[in-house]
């Protein structure tokens, strides 16, 4: 993740680096016309800015001098708009570059089959969970669970049936669980919860909400003689353990239940 998220970083700094030079920009632009200005005054007003007499200037002068005078505040205008305009420009590239790259990187974190967090956003988030629960003194339990069978069902259906089953499982996990929780497909037919702010006795309940919906759809599916199971295994964290051994501990528990006739549990 450190390379997508480079780029972003750099069009965020070139972005700053294009409020900078509008800012000197209009800064220019205030300066050069105080000049133009204090000028005017001082051919106008002499006695005011240099203490001196009325400056005597030649009647015949006059059209050419503010015909200068004029030329150059049109010809600084030009400069300062076409600027303008060309900053404009460089920002629009530049946030349309931004929102491709961050959009890349959303993209580079979803499993594209199920369209739900990979195992690449498992390796970001892993040790940011872990550092809350420990800085709020909090409860984090991780849940793995595996579809049974799944190697013969794609040997009797096919596998696009498999992949529409993976699909329909990422569709009820997200159902089923809570927004605060985080459902990640972990690898080819397992997927794994992040549950904050949940004990193992929390997540139970969870578990039970699961196996509801996944005997509703096993009413409704579409797939003759096949009924999906699903095995879980929980394990929770505790402050300063090591969160891939809490993983690995929630992986072998799920194993432990796999093959049961009662399904998820």
């Amino acid at each position: 993740m450190q390379e997508t998220g480079a780029l972003p970083e750099e069009v965020r700094r070139k972005v700053d680096a294009l409020e900078d030079r509008d800012f000197q920009l209009w800064s220019i632009y205030a300066l050069i016309g105080l000049v133009m200005a204090a000028g005017f005054v001082a051919l106008l007003f002499p006695n005011v800015m240099w203490q001196t007499q009325a400056l005597r200037l030649d009647g015949r002068y006059v059209p050419q001098l503010l015909f200068g005078f004029i030329a150059l505040i049109v010809l600084l205008n030009i400069y300062v708009i076409s600027q303008r305009r060309l900053l404009r420009q460089t920002r629009r590239e530049l946030f349309r570059e931004l929102a491709r790259s961050e959009a890349a990187e959303k993209l580079a974190l979803i499993d594209p089959l199920t369209e739900i967090y990979n195992r690449r956003y498992l390796d970001q988030i892993l040790t940011k969970e872990a550092s809350r629960a420990d800085r709020q003194g909090s409860s984090l339990t991780f849940m793995v669970i595996d579809l049974d069978n799944f190697k013969s069902l794609n040997t009797r259906f096919g596998h696009l049936v498999g992949d529409r089953v993976l699909i329909e499982v990422g569709k009820f996990l997200l159902e089923t669980f809570r927004r605060s929780d985080t459902v990640i497909r972990y690898g080819g037919d397992e997927f794994l919860v992040l549950m904050p702010d949940t004990s193992e006795q929390q997540a139970q309940r969870a578990i039970e909400r699961l196996l509801h919906r996944l005997e509703r759809w096993n009413r409704e599916n579409p797939i003759p003689s096949f009924r999906l199971s699903l095995s879980t295994g929980l394990a929770s964290y505790s402050k300063g353990a090591n969160v891939n051994d809490v993983l690995a501990a929630a992986d072998q528990r799920m194993y432990l239940h796999k093959g049961s006739d009662a399904g998820a549990r």
